[in-house]
């Protein structure tokens, strides 16, 4: 067969394509498909039609932990594109967080946080390597945020006013960081929250700087974060609706209350935790750690 396929005219050319096919850039083609995804739910918004029931029918994939890159691009295609800069707290090693695919397929301007070095060094590292990134990096600070330093460190890395998309997912002082965040003005927010809480409890930790809690043994490592109820409340306090979640039910997503109402109303929480993953954790993690020192706010 091989002999054949040579001695074929054109040969050398088929081979030729064959070749840049198995070398293909795939980045390339991940830009060329959520462009003709974003162009779908542009012209469905024009025309008033919602695409999807629920934001999670919108998820999937590409450096995302689960399926949240998916259900961003979703809202903001809806809601519009306005300033391509998001924010990310905390970033972790840049090649799984929610602002990688913003900045590598959409051209955003990113503004990153980790605590950690090597998560801070690793990720430098890995959005230097593509070539999206060549004549701009995403500006990838460590620093360990408190709701003292926040302003600061944002005002610094030069993210102020209004921003596309505010991730946070600290897994221990959200709810402050939050509740003290002024210097940027978010249109999307996603927060990790702690659902293993039930629906009906507003709780968070105390306040604690230095608070981390993968040192914890065994089930007290489920002693971090804010309830859903906590971080709807603040939320809505500050202009925002919560607007839907990934299908396991602890990355919220939180729209300001100017933008989208006809395509993303506000939902409840019933329907965020009606999931099997939030349910196992309600029914089996939850009753190890209710009677620590949880603060109602």
């Amino acid at each position: 067969m091989r002999s054949l396929l040579k001695s074929l005219p054109g040969a050398s050319r088929l081979r030729a394509v064959l070749n840049r096919a198995r070398s293909a850039d795939i980045d390339s083609l991940n830009q060329q498909m959520q462009r003709i995804l974003i162009n779908q739910h542009q012209e469905n918004a024009r025309r008033g039609i919602k695409t999807h029931a629920g934001i999670a029918e919108a998820g999937f994939r590409c450096y995302s932990q689960f399926e949240e890159d998916g259900i961003i691009l979703y809202i903001l295609s809806m809601i519009g594109m306005s300033t391509r800069r998001v924010v990310e707290i905390c970033c972790g090693v840049g090649s799984e967080c929610m602002a990688a695919n913003l900045v590598l397929n959409h051209g955003y301007s990113g503004y990153l946080f980790d605590g950690d070095k090597s998560n801070v060094e690793t990720a430098t590292h890995f959005f230097r390597s593509k070539k999206d990134c060549l004549l701009s990096e995403p500006r990838i600070k460590q620093a360990w945020i408190t709701r003292d330093n926040i302003n600061d460190l944002l005002r610094d890395i030069g993210a102020t006013g209004e921003v596309d998309l505010l991730s946070l997912d600290m897994d221990g002082n959200d709810y402050y960081i939050w509740e003290a965040i002024a210097e940027i003005n978010p249109r999307l927010c996603v927060f990790e929250t702690q659902d293993i809480i039930p629906g009906d409890r507003s709780l968070t930790i105390p306040y604690q700087p230095d608070f981390y809690c993968w040192d914890k043994p065994g089930a007290r490592k489920d002693f971090r974060s804010v309830s859903l109820l906590a971080m709807k409340k603040l939320s809505e306090a500050k202009g925002y609706r919560m607007i839907g979640a990934h299908r396991h039910g602890f990355n919220v997503f939180f729209l300001r209350n100017d933008l989208g109402q006809e395509h993303f109303p506000a939902v409840s929480i019933e329907s965020i935790h009606a999931n099997p993953w939030t349910q196992y954790g309600q029914r089996e993690r939850w009753p190890l750690v209710k009677d620590m020192n949880w603060v109602e706010v």
